[in-house]
């Protein structure tokens, strides 16, 4: 099978990241708990809960974010077993081509380049698609598996992974 892969709240944690910058500059607590359906911003002050558009276009913000857990092995199980790739709309945000290129050839080195695609919109021909977001189904004739984020909690109508080892059990 083909398996395209997201980065952001699949392969990376880009919501820490978030509270960490809000703790710093704004004294929001590291530990905020997100309510399902719901977006990290929506927990912030009116005034500063448009600062993570701030955030996510500076040079960097890409480049360090912490592992999704077991995303690593995980990956590394189902390219024995089928082709991957890596699939991230990154040029949404223009400064994030670089961190995010960056930050698989560190995490993900046996991801070649060939199979990292950058893209808008994730028109992709492949048979399973692991997303966190359901706009990206649209239009995705294969297998949509829905990982789990406090902002789709609520959705219902895809199959849903909580963690890696449940997309291991499902694809292996």
């Amino acid at each position: 099978m083909r398996i395209a892969i997201d980065m952001d709240e699949v392969l990376a944690n880009p919501i820490h990241k978030f509270i960490h910058l809000y703790n710093r500059d704004y004294g929001i607590p590291l530990d905020l708990i997100i309510e399902p359906g719901n977006e990290v911003y929506h927990h912030m002050p009116e005034h500063i809960n448009n600062k993570w558009f701030d955030y996510i276009n500076e040079k960097g913000f890409f480049r360090d974010l912490p592992l999704i857990e077991g995303s690593v092995e995980a990956v590394k199980k189902l390219q024995e077993h089928h082709d991957i790739y890596i699939v991230s709309a990154a040029t949404e945000f223009r400064n994030s081509l670089e961190d995010k290129l960056d930050w698989l050839a560190e995490h993900f080195p046996f991801i070649t380049w060939r199979n990292i695609m950058f893209c808008g919109d994730k028109i992709v021909d492949v048979d399973v698609m692991i997303d966190d977001r359901a706009k990206n189904f649209v239009g995705f004739k294969g297998r949509k598996l829905l990982f789990s984020s406090p902002h789709n909690l609520l959705l219902k109508d895809y199959e849903r992974v909580d963690t890696w080892q449940q997309v291991l059990d499902k694809l292996l």
